[in-house]
């Protein structure tokens, strides 16, 4: 298990300023999971990795993987990186380029020392045949694709079969297909190998698709951490809801607060709708409702009585296909929202529409 408790490193700003790039990061991650740090450029996630990795000096806090402290400003402990048994993939891969594809995923077990050279073919060739690779083992390294050459970091970092697994946007440099298939390549890997792994990214969809859980950054901070489904779904906050995947924000204001957990009603430039929240609310306070796009049921025909919450008579103002489904752009009076829909709705630009919001799905989120 990795556990990091309270890290804060800064850095020295221009002018004297001090530049902190994590504060008050806590987060453990179960041995064998998948733990993605997520958010914008210049969130801290990366220094939060560099951190873990022994890369960067902290400025204070603990970090400890197996109970083992590798980080400690209480103790005044660090322990160096080539001493950590971390493998780590940066974003440019980093390959020899004047080694093969053998040579570079052996690397780590010929600067380690103690193995023979029989013990170093079976470990390299046992990673290179699980990332696709054997059949190139004495390939040269640059004459790899992206995608080769994103596998071979993998298989150099996996092949020490290191105690933590920790990857920096690694697939940032490949097209967006060959990105979409690496996914499954490392899912499939995890799985296989059962690394504890550690995955920054600012992309979603893979933070959404890879991860076990997810904690989303922002200003050196960890704002939300949880399951994917959670930190979907279930947003904290505006920024959360914002960064991860599409949404619309309706600000809104409570009127009361239903029997049921979570349940409210609240007043919209809309008129009143159904809601719900994670966060206890009370009559008056105010709130903005963050609806996701697929949340919203459009349909040309006046929903039945079952499905009559929230629904809201619209104009289709545009609607852009993009082939499995169609983003629709709804008026309702003066107020516009995204909707997502089967390509089967064919509605013209121009005429009315019903839009449905799920009021399951009506997230209200304290301003």
């Amino acid at each position: 298990m990795l556990k990091v408790t309270a890290l804060c490193t800064e850095y020295p700003g221009v002018h004297g300023a001090t530049v902190r790039a994590a504060r008050d990061v806590t987060f453990e991650v179960p041995t064998g999971k998948w733990f993605t740090l997520l958010g914008p450029s210049g969130c801290g996630k990366t220094t939060t990795l560099r951190s873990i990795a022994g890369l960067e000096r902290p400025t204070s806090g603990e970090i400890s993987v197996h109970g083992a402290v590798v980080y400690s400003s209480a103790t005044n402990t660090f322990i160096a990186p080539n001493k950590r048994n971390f493998g780590m993939v940066f974003q440019s891969y980093a390959i020899w380029p004047h080694m093969n594809v053998f040579e570079n995923a052996a690397f780590p077990l010929e600067v380690a020392g103690g193995h023979d050279r029989k013990e170093i073919r079976d470990k390299v060739m046992r990673v290179l045949a699980a990332v696709g690779l054997d059949d190139l083992a004495e390939r040269d390294a640059t004459k790899l694709s992206g995608g080769q050459q994103q596998r071979l970091a993998l298989a150099r970092a996996l092949v020490r079969e290191p105690r933590l697994l920790l990857l920096d946007e690694p697939l940032s440099n490949l097209d967006a297909k060959l990105r979409e298939r690496m996914r499954f390549e490392l899912k499939r890997l995890q799985q296989e190998f059962g690394h504890t792994t550690v995955y920054v990214t600012h992309d979603q969809s893979e933070a959404l698709a890879l991860s076990h859980q997810i904690a989303v950054m922002s200003e050196g901070e960890l704002i939300q951490v949880g399951t994917p489904r959670e930190i979907y779904e279930q947003p904290r906050n505006r920024f959360v809801a914002d960064f991860v995947g599409s949404t619309n924000f309706i600000d809104a204001q409570v009127v009361s607060v239903e029997g049921r957990d979570g349940a409210c009603r609240v007043v919209t430039e809309l008129g009143e709708l159904e809601a719900n929240s994670a966060e206890i609310l009370n009559a008056g306070d105010t709130v903005v409702l963050s609806v996701r796009p697929e949340d919203i049921e459009l349909s040309e025909q006046v929903p039945d009585s079952r499905n009559a919450d929230n629904v809201r008579t619209g104009v289709v103002r545009a609607k852009v296909f993009l082939g499995e489904h169609v983003d629709f752009q709804v008026g309702l009076g003066e107020r516009v929202l995204l909707a997502r829909a089967h390509p089967s709705l064919r509605t013209p630009v121009g005429e009315k529409i019903y839009a449905r919001m799920n009021p399951e799905k009506c997230v209200a989120l304290r301003q």
